[in-house]
């Protein structure tokens, strides 16, 4: 049986495909097909998508780099002085000059979520899984935290109401909001994302403690009591090595330790199913998502 083409192999051609119709035409067609998956939209659909205020290119780090930027996605018709809790997106791996703010999934997610009522933040940040790139990336992620929240005013940003969504190798990333130091994140969100990377491709790059370090399942051993609400949606067929495994043994033994944990489950969904699996149990799940982000971030003026 034909393997399927992993996320790194993906990623190490993604600049290209998206960029130039040329390195298009010199890639092979399954290739070429896995790499425009990240360019296509959620399929939940909303009113007022377009509505939506999107502010642009903000240079949210002291990074040399060009392509680490940020984009806000604010509710339309929001009164001067009027404030909304914040959801910020956080990517899975690649390389910043891929742009991972400007794939379809984010820019979709970013004006859907702000459609709901609360302002949605994505960025490029320096995460190239697996490369050993895990505390580059968690300083970029603490920068648009800070950002976000010193700023909150400009932005129409409720900065005590924040929600961190994570991605498939972004999944990580939670780990900064669960040891107790950002009370201002009410909740925690995965999408098909790693919760435990011990037995992933990270272990071949990263240094063990580091790898340790970053696996959210740690913090149920340390901190469980410390962890915000965590929603999980999980794929059923989901194809990256490790990925249900993390995700399982997290689930069993969060509920162990009896933290606040809300599991959705795909079961014929494929990795990345919000914008791949285009069928009713996906927008269930995506509306179940915004559900919990509503009731635990709490918005007076939903849309």
């Amino acid at each position: 049986m034909k393997q399927p083409i992993l996320p790194t192999i993906l990623l190490a051609i993604l600049g290209a495909i998206v960029s130039t119709s040329a390195a298009q035409n010199n890639l092979p067609d399954d290739v070429r097909a896995m790499a425009k998956k990240v360019m296509m939209p959620v399929v939940l659909k909303m009113p007022g998508t377009d509505k939506v205020k999107a502010v642009q290119n903000l240079k949210y780090t002291k990074s040399d780099d060009p392509n680490i930027l940020m984009d806000v996605y604010v509710p339309p018709d929001l009164s001067e002085n009027e404030k909304r809790p914040v959801v910020i997106f956080l990517h899975g791996g690649g390389k910043t000059d891929y742009t991972p703010k400007d794939w379809g999934v984010y820019t979709s997610w970013g004006r859907l979520i702000a459609a709901s009522g609360f302002v949605g933040v994505t960025f490029t940040h320096r995460l190239e899984y697996p490369t050993a790139s895990l505390e580059k990336a968690a300083v970029d992620v603490l920068d648009a935290v800070k950002y976000v929240r010193v700023n909150a005013d400009k932005y129409h940003v409720d900065k005590d109401r924040v929600c961190l969504i994570a991605y498939s190798a972004g999944g990580p990333l939670l780990t900064l909001a669960m040891r107790g130091d950002m009370p201002f994140v009410r909740c925690l969100v995965g999408f098909y994302a790693f919760m435990d990377i011990q037995q992933s491709d990270y272990q071949k790059t990263e240094k063990p403690e580091t790898v340790k370090s970053f696996s959210p399942i740690t913090y149920l051993q340390t901190n469980a009591n410390k962890i915000p609400p965590m929603f999980i949606a999980r794929a059923g067929h989901d194809e990256v090595p490790t990925m249900l495994d993390s995700i399982d043994r997290f689930v069993a033994e969060g509920l162990s330790k009896n933290i606040a944990l809300t599991l959705v489950n795909h079961p014929q969904g494929v990795h990345g199913f919000d914008n791949q699996n285009d069928d009713e149990r996906s927008r269930e799940i995506i509306r179940t998502a915004i559900e919990f982000i509503r009731l635990h971030l709490g918005n007076e003026n939903p849309r």
